[in-house]
């Protein structure tokens, strides 16, 4: 009998449970393990930064956080996964600009999950500038210098990214429609066999995180002569700005890494996660970390990484049209 019970009271405390409204189980978030899904392999650039930002969230968040490797179709299946997802807050997507803000443009009807319908944006994570590298073969040493030789040969230079519509391939095009010349792109995969074949003089130049170009740089195998964003970088303020050149004062364009949920997600969950990553992109560790692989610390509020995507998103669309391209 007193068995019985026993079983009709817990039946009962998790009917409870089950009855309450999804927004008052949100105010209990997180009450297991939430999981970073990093659309990409392990070992590059987004896995190494979601599991920097995993290691300071377990402490915020106090439950445990993990990263999930799902790699495949320029970054799209680990977004669309996530895109799927349950909307309770413990699956999130740490993606590039490629998958949430570029792809759309590219692949379009291709895609089998829309950025803007169905995933949630968070925070940014980090800003990742690309460094221009050219190679010795090219005669030149400077930025003013480049410039000047690339508008006196239009059509001779070419140009090595790892991948179409990825933001490498974009900041050529961009450069092409500022200088208004008309630079040869040639895809890789990877940045490892690019670097070789600018420093060989395979290929004349490429835009590359700084992390993948460094060895390159000290080893002067390769010539650094500007930056892709806005200002100097954290990580080599010698490298000056390309928009510190006259023709190139618009010109900005950066990989980024920001943090995003499935649409639906409870606004007070997805304001305790932005919370968690500010504060912890706030550390001194964190910021250090990152700017050691060549990323600044980016964090906003939700508002404003909402109005940094619609922007971004206007910007990478305009050059991908300028440009002219798509994969077949």
């Amino acid at each position: 009998m007193i068995n019985t019970v026993k079983k009709n009271v817990i039946a009962a405390c998790l009917l409870g449970v089950s009855a309450l409204p999804f927004s008052a189980l949100s105010d209990e978030f997180p009450i297991k393990t939430v999981s970073i899904v990093v659309p990409y392999n392990a070992g590059g650039g987004v896995d190494t930064v979601a599991r920097i930002l995993a290691d300071n969230l377990r402490e915020s968040l106090g439950r445990d956080v993990i990263v999930e490797n799902k790699p495949g179709g320029s970054g799209m299946i680990g977004a669309n996964y996530v895109a799927k997802s349950n909307p309770d807050g413990y699956t999130l997507l740490l993606g590039s600009a490629g998958e949430t803000a570029i792809n759309e443009f590219v692949y379009q009807d291709k895609m089998q999950y829309s950025p803007t319908n169905d995933l949630t944006p968070i925070t940014l994570v980090s800003r990742i500038p690309n460094v221009l590298v050219i190679s010795p073969r090219v005669p030149v040493t400077s930025l003013d210098e480049f410039i000047d030789y690339a508008k006196a040969n239009p059509d001779k230079l070419t140009y090595a990214s790892s991948g179409i519509g990825n933001p490498q391939h974009l900041n050529g095009e961009f450069l092409n429609s500022l200088v208004g010349i008309n630079m040869t792109h040639i895809p890789y995969q990877g940045s490892s066999r690019q670097m070789v074949d600018v420093a060989s003089g395979d290929v004349d130049l490429t835009f590359v995180s700084f992390t993948s170009a460094r060895g390159f740089i000290e080893d002067g195998k390769v010539r650094a002569i500007g930056v892709t964003s806005g200002k100097r970088a954290e990580f080599d303020e010698s490298i000056p700005a390309l928009s510190e050149h006259p023709m190139l004062s618009d010109y900005e364009l950066e990989n980024w890494f920001g943090l995003f949920a499935p649409t639906g997600t409870p606004d007070s969950i997805i304001h305790k996660i932005n919370e968690a990553v500010v504060n912890s992109l706030g550390s001194s560790d964190l910021s250090s970390r990152l700017k050691n692989m060549g990323g600044e610390s980016a964090p906003m509020s939700v508002d404003d990484f909402r109005s940094f995507l619609a922007s971004e998103r206007i910007r990478f669309s305009s050059i991908i049209e300028s440009a002219n391209f798509s994969i077949d």
